[in-house]
């Protein structure tokens, strides 16, 4: 089985079991023998691991995974524990800080607290060639990602989707609005970040909206 968790089991086992999937499984796995692809292998999935589908409450959409060595952690927006914080994730952590007016910054990229908390950190694609950004963007992941977010806004309830930037929006297609909260914004990349990104709100947003629907709120 391509996750471990059970919950996710339940919900993905038919989606695993389509042609589609079979073939992005073998073309994946060809990938990873004829180039370094990243995340490891082993962390393709890590994402649905580290939040089971029974605690989702917030879900972040990414493009595609790091495409440094030792960055991609399954994770969107995410680098391992002593790898350099991103442009991007430097900016998410510059919001929130500015929301709660903090002047606390992490020194650790690493996201897994977020994921324990309920949230979904998804790529649009889950995995790319060493240096070579969105390069497996031919693959089908983009189907299998479009039927996460459609089983979850199927199936679950007020859920908080962020999508920031146009990859990530065509993705709210998919999402029924009457039962979720849906927040958009640019992306927080070092080139958009200042017209499109900061004062966004989307982290109080999310908490004051978990809140209001009796749900713990994040520790951002």
């Amino acid at each position: 089985m391509f996750i471990q968790d059970l919950s996710w089991q339940k919900q993905l086992t038919p989606e695993f079991q389509k042609p589609y999937f079979i073939d992005l499984m073998k073309v994946v796995d060809q990938e990873y023998v004829n180039y370094t692809c990243f995340p490891p292998k082993k962390m393709i999935f890590n994402a649905f691991e580290k939040c089971a589908f029974d605690d989702v409450k917030v879900v972040i959409i990414g493009q595609d995974p790091y495409h440094g060595d030792g960055e991609a952690n399954g994770l969107c927006f995410s680098v391992n524990d002593g790898v350099k914080i991103p442009p991007s994730l430097k900016n998410i952590f510059t919001e929130i800080n500015t929301e709660y007016e903090r002047v606390f910054f992490p020194t650790s990229g690493n996201l897994e607290r977020w994921a324990s908390q309920g949230i979904l950190l998804l790529n649009a694609g889950l995995t790319v060639r060493k240096d070579n950004a969105n390069s497996h963007k031919h693959l089908k992941w983009d189907v299998f990602t479009d039927a996460v977010i459609q089983k979850l806004s199927s199936e679950k309830e007020k859920v908080v989707f962020l999508l920031w930037g146009s990859f990530a929006q065509k993705k709210g297609r998919h999402i029924d609005k009457e039962k979720h909260l849906v927040l958009e914004c640019g992306h927080p990349s070092f080139a958009h970040s200042h017209k499109k990104w900061f004062g966004n709100n989307h982290f109080m947003e999310t908490n004051k909206f978990l809140k209001l629907n009796k749900a713990n709120e994040i520790d951002w």
